[in-house]
């Protein structure tokens, strides 16, 4: 049983996170969370005031089986596709957390209480593909709350003006390096321009642009220690950081431009830059790392239960600790340039990496749910 203090405690240090202009969203969704009333908790007691969705979580959720069996038998009556079959129990998910968080969406004139469903990651390739796939969710959907997630590929920013230029909020994801998120933040900008030609109000227009952070010290961190010199070593745990504070000077630029302040009289909202990818993989690294290291305002962190519990626990919240440190991430990212570790190289990896993670993850969620229909007494076809 939570005690009262124990409340007080945990809602403490997540206030300070808040306080300092940090959006906290949760990275997971499933049926079993919403049916139990967790999200809904987690909301009042844990200062969550989004969720982020991707075809990873989908499928550890939707994998499982658990809180879908009803659903699932309607759907194998009605002899869906695998594919439909996917997409309504999907969509059904963050239908019903957006209406967990529709108070928090109010209360924040749209800028919180927003729940991200992706494309299918196959598409991410596909401009076209993406711009009607990003159309459909919104539709089935069917809130004013939810965000179409669009992966930050050569294919999708082109997609992500067209979809911004409708109307629909987007959050785009899978961002690496600091060039494609200077191309996502210009994406976005054409986007409300286009909007704003079509007389459309752009207050009711919001994006964040999702920057991943764990994996870039993941994959450099794995080259580094191969180095296995003092300088190559010292380096360890920097690299992500560094980029993301970058980032985050980047964003600064960019939303003080002439071009942003046309547009911030026709009432448009910054595209926020999220954090993603926060969970720590090195077990040797605090496991708030990426919270207490990444504040500042205006920024949103979406973190994984484990994440967000520890966070409560022990984070080390104490003030803004991005924007007096350019100078010092460009330096780190420099010295790991020096060692012939190539940044582009690597960011360039990680995109690669990112979208065939979801394909396959979402390639396992259909077989998932196939194996599943044909135990009901549909082949799922």
């Amino acid at each position: 049983m939570i005690t009262v203090t124990e409340v007080t405690a945990t809602a403490g240090t997540l206030k300070r996170l808040s306080d300092e202009g940090v959006s906290i969203w949760l990275d997971d969704l499933s049926r079993k969370r919403i049916e139990s009333g967790n999200l809904a908790e987690l909301v009042d007691t844990k200062n969550v005031v989004g969720v982020t969705t991707n075809p990873s979580i989908f499928q550890a959720a939707i994998g499982s089986g658990e809180g879908y069996e009803e659903q699932l038998a309607d759907l194998a009556v009605r002899k869906v596709t695998v594919e439909e079959a996917v997409r309504m129990m999907t969509t059904a998910d963050v239908r019903a957390a957006a209406d967990i968080l529709r108070p928090v969406y109010e209360a924040t004139g749209g800028r919180d209480g927003r729940v991200s469903i992706e494309v299918d990651p196959r598409l991410a390739h596909n401009t076209a593909a993406t711009i009607a796939e990003a159309k459909q969710l919104g539709w089935l959907v069917d809130r004013p709350n939810v965000m179409i997630k669009i992966p930050a590929t050569k294919a999708g920013l082109p997609a992500i003006t067209e979809v911004i230029g409708l109307g629909i909020s987007v959050n785009v994801t899978l961002i690496f390096s600091l060039e494609r998120y200077r191309e996502v933040m210009d994406a976005y900008l054409a986007g409300l321009e286009k909007a704003r030609a079509a007389g459309l109000d752009l207050a009711t227009i919001h994006s964040v642009a999702s920057f991943f952070v764990s994996r870039v010290d993941s994959e450099i961190d794995k080259r580094l220690t191969a180095l296995a010199t003092d300088e190559a070593l010292a380096l360890k745990g920097k690299a992500a950081l560094a980029n993301a504070r970058l980032a985050y000077q980047a964003y600064e630029e960019v939303f003080s431009g002439d071009r942003w302040t046309a547009l911030a009289g026709a009432k448009a909202n910054k595209q926020r830059p999220l954090w993603a990818s926060t969970g720590v993989k090195d077990p040797s690294y605090k496991d708030t790392l990426y919270v207490d290291e990444l504040v500042a305002p205006g920024t949103v962190n979406t973190m994984p239960e484990a994440t967000l519990n520890a966070t409560a626990d022990h984070g080390d919240i104490h003030g803004d600790t991005v924007t007096g440190g350019y100078a010092q991430a460009r330096a780190d990212l420099d010295a790991v340039e020096r060692l012939g570790i190539s940044y582009d190289t690597v960011v360039k990896q990680l995109e690669d990496e990112g979208v065939a993670k979801f394909e396959v993850a979402w390639q396992d969620l259909l077989g998932a749910v196939a194996k599943s229909l044909s135990g009901k007494g549909v082949d799922g076809e």
